[in-house]
């Protein structure tokens, strides 16, 4: 095996430049900069005012309009912020092995997480607005709502900022999941319960976990990868610092390469569909008859839906000795909020799933369904989709295979017409994802690149900790979990270190550390205060 090869930081070789790091975009930079910005922005109002005129949307005040501009420059401010404060996790390592310029590796980025996001699968982004609890969700047009939005998006904005000030590769994660259970926890106490019950923990700790094992899963698998790669790659300059301004040989420099756009594109398409569920959250409450349901399902498809609809409920009512009597919407809302079944679960189920097939039927096509209507329709469908989902996780209701396949395929019906994301929201997501990667980027990079190891970074901790930050966010898509490419990649740096005899710098160690326990109390406690005051207000 290889001996280790130390190169400290403090030596000459291989250290991006200050002048490199400080360098500032020219004139034809920021032009450009400024001219995707203002893209962006036209593009999303001319958008928004398209599908308003399609729906047919009377306007008699524009007060909902001005909140819910407020409100989309705020989350696409996330997503900005959000770029910017995760960049380091894909350009530290080509930067600070001269595999790029630093000017270029964030631009470079900045294309591949905008990619990411285009081509995202969506799940992530409704994985995340399953967190929230039903009855904010079932009003989020109102001031109650509204309030929710702002809340846990501001407090997850500030936390970014203060930790990216101080240059700490936290977690964007962590701090919007963080700040969506401090909403939750709120709701409740506010309104007399157990702050427990404001949040569905069997999935918040699905997401904790998620969150938990990633640093892990990134400091390990490096770790290994290196070991690996020091076994069976013999070659002496891949284990080398790189000396002076010299890129690395055109092979490892083009692995480099491909691990940053790697990461870039998988950061894009799990981080930005985060914004995308908060949006799509806005846009519902906001402009139900435009986005509460997906008006681009034909006739013929919405008829098949109500037919499913209707064969669900006679599945159902064969499960249960009597129909439910009442209203079927306080039953399912208690079980969502409470997660205990009752006797009246199952009936109540059935009999929402013969209101909405009735009322699809009567309409004949989602896009017939009345302004008026469209928000009530969505409701009954939302609750009728988590109910399934709930009972499916738990096992409850006692349902036989026959039913239990009718109800599955009942939710998929639901969920292509109530889980849709507009093209313009992911290229508004896109732009400001990709933008916020551009700049920003030099106080994270330079704690990643520096401040992890005590020895300079190798082309092989580089490439090993960058492929599987890429393996694992990637991973982490097609599952829909929300995973920390920060923690991912930052852990994955400190394993190859620790594999390479390196040693760690315990400060920074601490620090990230630190940084990592606190996202979660820090964000609850930001986002349950600014709840609290800004229902007041509102």
């Amino acid at each position: 095996m290889t001996t280790p090869i130390s190169t400290t930081l403090d030596s000459a070789g291989g250290r991006p430049s200050l002048a490199q790091l400080a360098t500032r975009p020219g004139r034809a930079s920021v032009t450009l900069f400024v001219c995707l910005l203002l893209g962006g922005l036209v593009y999303t109002a001319w958008s928004l005012f398209r599908d308003i005129d399609a729906a047919g949307t009377v306007v008699t005040t524009w007060t909902p309009f001005l909140l819910l501009g407020l409100a989309l420059l705020i989350a696409l401010g996330f997503e900005f912020v959000n770029g910017f404060h995760d960049t380091a996790n894909a350009v530290a390592t080509v930067i600070y092995t001269n595999s790029l310029p630093a000017q270029f590796a964030v631009v470079w980025s900045g294309c591949w997480n905008f990619i990411g996001v285009l081509l995202s699968s969506g799940a992530v982004a409704f994985g995340i607005i399953a967190l929230l609890p039903v009855e904010l969700i079932l009003q989020v047009g109102s001031a109650t709502g509204f309030a929710m939005v702002f809340a846990l998006l501001l407090a997850a904005i500030i936390w970014n900022l203060g930790t990216w000030w101080l240059g700490l590769p936290a977690s964007s994660s962590h701090t919007l999941i963080g700040s969506i259970i401090g909403v939750g926890v709120a709701n409740a106490l506010m309104n007399g319960r157990d702050g427990t019950s404001g949040v569905d923990w069997t999935q918040a700790s699905k997401v904790g976990y998620a969150l938990l094992f990633s640093p892990l899963v990134g400091f390990a698998c490096a770790a290994l990868l290196l070991v690996g790669l020091r076994m069976l790659v013999k070659r002496r300059e891949l284990y080398q610092a790189p000396v002076g301004d010299a890129p690395p040989p055109w092979w490892i420099r083009g692995l480099l390469i491909a691990t940053c756009t790697g990461v870039s594109f998988a950061h894009g398409s799990n981080d930005g569909q985060k914004g995308m569920g908060l949006i799509m959250l806005i846009l519902v409450g906001t402009l139900p008859m435009a986005y509460a349901l997906n008006r681009t399902m034909p006739a013929d498809q919405s008829l098949q839906f109500a037919a499913v609809a209707q064969a669900t409920q006679q599945q159902l009512l064969g499960q249960s000795a009597q129909p439910h009597v009442g209203d079927p919407r306080a039953t399912l809302t208690l079980y969502l909020r409470e997660r205990q079944p009752s006797a009246e679960l199952v009936p109540a189920l059935a009999a929402l799933a013969g209101l909405i097939g009735e009322e699809v039927a009567g309409y004949g096509s989602l896009t017939h369904v009345p302004a008026e209507a469209m928000a009530n329709v969505r409701n009954d469908m939302y609750l009728t989709s988590e109910a399934i989902r709930l009972m499916q996780k738990h096992q409850h209701g006692g349902l036989d295979a026959a039913a239990t396949a009718q109800v599955q395929l009942f939710k998929s019906r639901i969920d292509d017409a109530t889980r849709f994301i507009p093209l313009w929201v992911k290229v508004a997501v896109a732009i400001a994802l990709g933008l916020g990667t551009m700049v920003g980027w030099r106080r994270i990079v330079v704690t990643v690149g520096e401040k992890i190891g005590k020895t300079h970074l190798t082309y092989a901790q580089g490439a090993s900790a960058e492929l599987v930050a890429m393996c694992t966010i990637g991973a982490a898509d097609m599952y829909g979990l929300p995973v920390s490419t920060t923690h991912v990649l930052s852990s994955g740096v400190a394993g190859t270190m620790v594999a390479n005899g390196s040693g760690l710098q315990l400060r920074t160690i601490a620090n990230l550390a630190m940084a990592w326990v606190l996202t979660l109390p820090a964000a609850i406690m930001l986002s349950g205060g600014l709840y609290w005051l800004l229902t007041r207000l509102l």
